[in-house]
């Protein structure tokens, strides 16, 4: 395929609009503006999924609406985030402090990507107020300019078991920022992986099996990653700081979603958040890990397999515009 043959097939697809899913917006902005959503907050930023403030926040956000998420809520998440124990990401039990517990007292980065672009959004400013978050990136970023949120793949010193998952969202949320080492780096983990491939590492050899799943469009993503994700935030860093996208790295993704979306509208392909287990709290009020999390009524409104999304076929045409404007310049190269 060359760039011109990949604009003829992007400028075939038809620019379509899908009516947006407005079930459960309001109940979810009600319910950030309410004392049991302050409370859920000043005990924990991001357990338990996935119905907490956390998560209904993050999926206004992917919804557009993130103008929308109460003042009081935005503030009680600022205050929780900065008042983790943990600034930084451990990579050996002996790190942590006695009595700090892993899952409940830091975070991790796809956490900090998501919630960092959230707050954003909602007009925060992250480096003034949390400026430990942007410093987290920087500092965890691997060899190969991709991150992990296995503490233990920064242990291992014959290879670099970088994460598609875990580089995503800050590299989103860097990308935000202008341009950066951090940037140029973590766009080139996406260019050697050109978008669909696992990494082909040892530690991390169940992420080539994770990638047979991320040619099905996900909604929402959360942190999770999948080929349009990847196309969208290659090409907004190409569009944003006037790079070049080789055509290997780009063509896999986009033709694969021209096939299954080459009406323009983009269907909901799985659940990728389905099946996961959480910490929670139980009735004496202990903290606990169960194998079912919870869900909220915007969440399953907007997540039905099969059914068009409005936002993601709202992005895949905001991209193939953006991507043909980007062979037009010659910035596609062969």
């Amino acid at each position: 395929m060359t760039p011109a043959e990949l604009r003829r097939l992007l400028i075939e697809i038809p620019d379509v609009e899908v009516p947006a899913q407005l079930e459960g917006i309001e109940e979810s902005i009600e319910y950030l503006g309410s004392d049991e959503a302050v409370a859920s907050l000043a005990e924990d930023p991001y357990w338990p999924k996935w119905a907490s403030p956390w998560w209904q926040m993050v999926l206004l956000f992917e919804l557009g609406e993130a103008r929308r998420i109460p003042e009081r809520a935005v503030r009680a998440m600022v205050a929780a985030l900065d008042a983790l124990p943990m600034h930084t990401f451990p990579l050996r039990p002996e790190d942590w402090p006695a009595g700090l517990h892993p899952a409940r007292h830091g975070s991790c980065h796809c956490a900090l990507g998501s919630i960092d672009q959230v707050l954003t959004a909602c007009g925060v400013d992250v480096d003034a107020e949390l400026p430990w978050i942007r410093a987290w990136f920087v500092r965890y970023q691997m060899a190969d300019g991709g991150l992990n949120c296995d503490e233990t793949a920064y242990l291992v010193a014959d290879e670099c078991p970088s994460s598609m998952v875990g580089t995503i969202a800050p590299f989103e949320a860097m990308l935000r920022r202008g341009p950066s080492d951090f940037v140029e780096r973590a766009a080139g983990l996406l260019v050697a992986r050109e978008l669909v491939r696992g990494s082909d590492t040892r530690h991390n050899a169940e992420e080539r099996e994770a990638a047979k799943v991320w040619t099905a469009p996900t909604f929402p993503r959360f942190y999770f990653y999948d080929v349009l994700r990847g196309a969208t935030a290659l090409v907004r860093w190409a569009t944003e700081l006037g790079r070049s996208v080789p055509l290997h790295a780009i063509a896999p993704a986009v033709t694969h979603l021209a096939t299954i979306a080459g009406d323009g509208v983009v269907r909901v392909g799985r659940q990728a958040y389905a099946r996961a287990g959480t910490w929670t709290r139980d009735a004496g009020g202990a903290w606990g890990r169960v194998p079912a999390a919870d869900r909220f009524p915007l969440l399953e409104a907007v997540s039905r397999v099969d059914a068009p999304s409005a936002r993601l076929t709202a992005e895949w045409r905001a991209t193939r515009r953006a991507l043909v404007e980007l062979i037009d310049a010659g910035r596609v190269t062969a």
